[in-house]
């Protein structure tokens, strides 16, 4: 059986058979230790909107990108023709090809938010360190199996939330830890939006040429194709948590990372969540063990909603996406220089996340912080859905005396699309 048989039927195997699935890098091949010197051999996996913008924004330093996979071969053509070297990618529709036919260190996985998880943990069983796209999973459950995935295949895994390694916004978060504005009891983020349910219209639209939509439905029920479907998935909460730009789990998780990392929650949570006035996209409060209170109610203005203002006893500080202000300001002394939104604005964690290939040390947003931000997303959407208080035990990831709650924490998968039991 070659291995992209092996590695798409075998998690459902183990599955069934109630055994945990243990693949040896070194059976499949895994990548070598990289020196300082040597350069890391990069897959993209996915080439819509994201992809192709590190591709022609950003930048792979240490690196050489020489393989991509998407299901839309169409897609990948395009990209090739967008970014320069794309001539010479080697392209997969199947990203399992591509792990049995390249010699990789590491990939992105730039996909759908559906298919992300269950492709980074092949890609951690094929012994590749990993670079997975916020929001790092679907559902809260699957998001904890991908930390136990890394974990046990020893990946290194960052998660897409580029914040975490601009400088000014690591300084601004240390300041609040450290107590510059004395102890915090109050943090305010945008009211992010909810995600629509998907409902599809009488008539689909024809299959394009070169389209495995077995495989981008993924994990979800196969349907009929619709081209709005394929590109608007991030509005639908079927394939997501609430959309691309300003929703919950699209630009809400910059917002809502940036919380845990001025308050210094990356391996916790908040302990309970209620809703502030009825409806759909309600504000709420969070409440985390130490007295904080987490309030999901600012009106929306432009992109500095992606940070996050902290209120202590003594000041103010509000982290913007690459900037930050304070009411005291001395805070301001020895500031790394501000980071221009845009083009460039990942380098550092792209860089970030090459370093630690090398050295296998943790990264800026590795994949528990990136699981722990992403879990405040799903609070958010589950309280809003059962309308009312919760009790939240991050310790043991479950809502306390709330089976209801306790119930939107994973999903059914399709068969042939189950995770492994890690």
């Amino acid at each position: 059986m070659k291995r992209r048989e092996f590695l798409r039927h075998t998690a459902a195997t183990a599955a069934a058979i109630g055994f945990p699935m243990i693949l040896s890098p070194e059976v499949l091949g895994a990548n070598r230790r990289r020196g300082p010197n040597d350069r890391i051999q990069v897959g993209f996996i996915g080439l819509g909107g994201r992809a192709r913008w590190i591709l022609k924004n950003e930048a792979l330093p240490g690196a050489e990108l020489v393989a991509v996979a998407d299901c839309n071969l169409d897609r990948i053509e395009k990209a090739a023709q967008q970014v320069p070297g794309g001539e010479k990618w080697h392209k997969y529709q199947h990203y399992q090809d591509m792990f049995e036919r390249e010699k990789l260190d590491a990939v992105f996985v730039e996909t759908t938010t559906h298919a992300r998880v269950l492709i980074c943990i092949h890609a951690m069983q094929a012994g590749l360190d990993t670079y997975v796209e916020k929001p790092q999973s679907l559902t809260l459950a699957e998001g904890r199996t991908l930390v136990k995935a890394a974990h046990k295949y020893k990946r290194v895994v960052q998660t897409g939330s580029q914040q975490r390694s601009m400088p000014i916004n690591r300084h601004a978060s240390k300041l609040v830890r450290d107590g510059a504005i004395g102890k915090v009891h109050t943090v305010l983020t945008c009211n992010f939006a909810p995600g629509r349910v998907w409902k599809p219209r009488d008539t689909p639209d024809p299959l394009p040429v070169g389209m495995d939509w077995d495989q981008w439905c993924n994990q979800t029920g196969l349907r009929p194709f619709y081209l709005e479907l394929m590109n608007s998935w991030g509005d639908f909460v079927q394939f997501d948590g609430g959309g691309q730009s300003w929703g919950v789990t699209g630009w809400g998780t910059h917002s809502l990372d940036q919380v845990q990392c001025g308050l210094g929650t990356d391996d916790t949570g908040p302990v309970e969540i209620w809703p502030e006035e009825p409806g759909p996209q309600c504000k709420l409060t969070m409440r985390y063990a130490n007295g904080v209170h987490l309030k999901i109610a600012g009106a929306r203005r432009d992109m500095e909603d992606l940070g996050a203002i902290f209120i202590g006893d003594k000041g103010k500080i509000e982290i913007l996406r690459g900037d930050y202000t304070s009411d005291i300001p001395e805070l301001r002394k020895n500031a790394p220089p501000v980071t221009p939104q845009g083009p460039k604005e990942s380098i550092p964690h792209i860089e970030n996340f090459f370093d630690c290939i090398r050295t296998r040390k943790l990264t800026n947003a590795c994949a528990e912080t990136g699981h722990r931000a992403t879990t405040l997303c799903h609070l958010v959407n589950i309280c809003r859905a059962v309308q009312r208080r919760l009790h939240w035990d991050p310790k043991k990831e479950h809502f306390i005396g709330d089976d209801e709650a306790n119930s939107l924490l994973s999903r059914p998968r399709r068969k042939g699309f189950e995770l492994p039991k890690i």
